[in-house]
């Protein structure tokens, strides 16, 4: 079984997945990153692969991506450095990134490096759902690879069982029709769209992301998915700490 799969069979509610960008701040954190993350509790890690083009993320994801690239990270270099995670590390890694830098690489060499290293999950914020079915899926099926489809309050319900229908994993539900990065609650818009897509009855579970920056917007999500996604404030925790340890020790003091 998939390790998404795996994960969301045995934690109903409460998962915590965490963003960062391959190659910062330092080009040679990526693994120490993740094995901080696991070793603190993190339910699911999301590799992001640098683009100079982020066009859903916030300034503060952009410049992390800028700093990326300038150290020198690149696709190819990040399966490289991942290339023996899967002696140290169980819980399920994603990969999310951008189509441009996937589409240079190939697609069919993509899903066989990810397969190769223990990559479980890709999430492609610009990737057509129509292409997404045509090209992508048949590719993910082959590796055994999740391709993870985002949702939004402006997806129409229509598309929204398309998705739900057509993917494998757990839907990434973008809590604003925005950038991403840090909020202090939830609007009251949010919660109907919330508690709109729950009356759906999806068959797949779903993840909260954009916006999760504490407790309170943590527990929010929680109470309307089954846990959360946060991005922009943990990079903005790796850029002002020591070490990779120390960022992830002060994430979790963030959440209590």
């Amino acid at each position: 079984m998939n390790r998404i799969n795996k994960l969301f069979e045995d934690k109903k509610s409460g998962i915590l997945s965490i963003y960062f960008t391959a190659g910062f701040p330092n080009l040679n954190d990526t693994v120490t990153i993740i094995k901080e993350l696991e070793n603190n509790g993190v339910d699911l890690i999301e590799v992001g692969i640098p683009f100079s083009d982020p066009m859903a993320d916030g300034v503060v994801i952009q410049q992390s991506s800028t700093v990326a690239i300038n150290n020198g990270m690149s696709l190819r270099l990040l399966f490289d450095q991942l290339k023996d995670i899967r002696k140290e590390v169980s819980i399920p890694l994603i990969m999310m990134g951008y189509l441009n830098p996937i589409m240079q690489y190939g697609i069919e060499n993509f899903c066989c490096d990810c397969a190769e290293v223990g990559i479980d999950g890709v999430i492609i914020p610009d990737l057509p759902f129509h292409d997404y079915i045509k090209d992508y899926k048949p590719v993910g099926d082959k590796y055994g690879i999740k391709f993870i489809m985002l949702i939004t309050p402006e997806t129409s319900e229509d598309r929204v069982r398309q998705i739900d229908g057509n993917t494998d994993g757990f839907i990434y539900m973008v809590s604003t029709a925005s950038t991403t990065g840090a909020k202090d609650n939830f609007a009251g818009s949010t919660i109907k769209y919330f508690n709109k897509i729950n009356e759906m009855e999806l068959g797949n579970p779903r993840l909260i992301g954009f916006g999760i920056s504490n407790k309170n917007t943590f527990d929010a999500a929680c109470k309307y998915a089954s846990g959360a996604i946060i991005g922009s404030h943990f990079i903005k925790i790796l850029n002002n700490s020591e070490s990779p340890h120390e960022a992830v020790l002060s994430l979790k003091k963030s959440l209590v």
